[in-house]
């Protein structure tokens, strides 16, 4: 079921699995969809009501539009949990720039119980491949994008983005690059309030990939904010690197359920 919010003239969809009792919200990072997400969404345990956000520049959802931001992603999200939101709040989890994005809605909506965020990312981040994403977009070369942000961002092999390329996912990666260069340009414009993450009083999980435990590109930016979180709990996925919601999504799903498991009980304890 797809689920439409419309607001300052943008239309933001939402796929939406029905449940009882508080909802989560999922909200992912670059190069993935509500689709992408779809087999996390199957695998949870949880009987709640789970939305995926499609972030702008995702179809059906409108474009980034003039003067995009973190803060219009903030804007965003802040909307949709106040048209979603239920008596008892929502429990919000983000992945990467989308763990961004839920860590500054956090600082502002009074409606989230918990959060769970796998591997936030903040600046600087991917920044030496801003430049060459930036003209990839302006030619209009979305092969050259997607090649550029595996190769240079995440740090993936010749040889793995050479093989990735004869597979289908290429296909649907092609699309999902169209804001990229954006998304990451807004990323390092912004000024992460780290202490601020700190004061957050919700319960707060940080899943990191055991295979990127202190390693570039994102072990790094989650050390950092789990440092100025001592009162988060981290929880590390073995074997497991950024993709686990493509390469692994029952073992992603096993661990969201267990940290929405987990906040309920520090509530109640609380």
């Amino acid at each position: 079921m797809l689920v439409r919010v419309e607001w300052d003239g943008v239309v933001l969809t939402l796929s939406h699995r029905g449940g009882v009792g508080t909802p989560l919200v999922i909200v992912p990072g670059v190069m993935a969809d509500a689709a992408s997400w779809r087999p996390v969404v199957d695998a949870l345990a949880t009987d709640r009501p789970v939305y995926v956000l499609n972030r702008r520049g995702r179809r059906p959802s409108g474009p980034l539009g003039d003067g995009y931001s973190i803060g219009t992603e903030v804007d965003d999200l802040c909307r949709v949990l106040d048209d979603l939101g239920t008596a008892d709040g929502v429990d919000l989890f983000g992945w990467s720039y989308g763990g961004l994005i839920a860590l500054e809605a956090a600082t502002r909506h009074p409606g989230i119980r918990s959060l769970t965020l796998y591997e936030p990312v903040v600046r600087p981040f991917g920044a030496p491949a801003l430049d060459a994403l930036r003209q990839a977009d302006e030619a209009g070369d979305l092969d050259l994008a997607v090649e550029i942000v595996n190769r240079d961002v995440s740090g993936f092999s010749a040889e793995y983005v050479a093989e990735l390329r004869r597979t289908p996912v290429w296909q649907v990666l092609r699309p999902l690059a169209a804001p990229l260069a954006r998304e990451l340009g807004a990323l390092n414009d912004h000024e992460a309030d780290l202490p601020g993450y700190g004061l957050l009083a919700q319960p707060v999980t940080l899943l990191l990939g055991g295979d990127n435990e202190g390693a570039l590109p994102y072990g790094e930016p989650f050390a950092r904010i789990a440092e100025a979180m001592p009162r988060a709990r981290v929880r590390v996925m073995p074997g497991q690197g950024h993709l686990a919601h493509a390469q692994d999504p029952g073992a992603l799903a096993a661990f969201i359920d267990e940290a929405l498991d987990w906040a309920d009980r520090a509530r109640v304890g609380s």
